[in-house]
């Protein structure tokens, strides 16, 4: 499982001109399952992202978590984070997860972030979104779970 995520100061999901999740200050979270992910990777990368460091103190410094900040996610699927674009121009996808797979993950890993306590939206699994966001440092990071840190 593979995750990039943004701090912003306000992001929002849109579907067929609906907006289907919006937050103010805090993490969006661009999600991307693999064939080989379980339920496991999902609860690593939930407990990852609520615990990094990468808000600043009052010293300006990186080192408060969502969790002291009281912020919040909006969780986004994103098959194309699994694309490999090392061959031709047209990128594979062979490494994501099927739908029918993916989308079981993807709700499990909703679930794991809503049980942090943390307020949680998201967009909406395998929909055409337009995501708009404000990027608040930029601070952007790719975090993967140990299921998918190996080549």
């Amino acid at each position: 499982m593979r995750v990039l995520i943004q701090r912003v100061k306000e992001a929002r999901v849109e579907v067929d001109g609906m907006v289907t999740g919006a937050i103010g200050p805090g993490l969006l979270v661009f999600l991307g399952i693999a064939r080989g992910d379980a339920t496991a990777d999902a609860e690593y990368l939930v407990d990852k992202i609520a615990g990094l460091r990468i808000f600043p103190d009052a010293a300006g410094k990186m080192n408060l978590s969502i969790r002291e900040t009281g912020g919040s996610l909006l969780i986004v699927s994103q098959f194309t984070l699994y694309g490999d674009c090392r061959k031709g121009r047209r990128p594979a996808f062979d490494r994501a997860a099927p739908p029918e797979q993916a989308v079981v993950l993807y709700h499990h890993f909703v679930e794991a972030a809503r049980a942090t306590r943390l307020p949680v939206e998201t967009g909406v699994f395998q929909a055409a979104m337009q995501v708009s966001l404000v990027n608040d440092g930029p601070v952007t990071l790719i975090c993967e779970s140990n299921n998918n840190s190996r080549p």
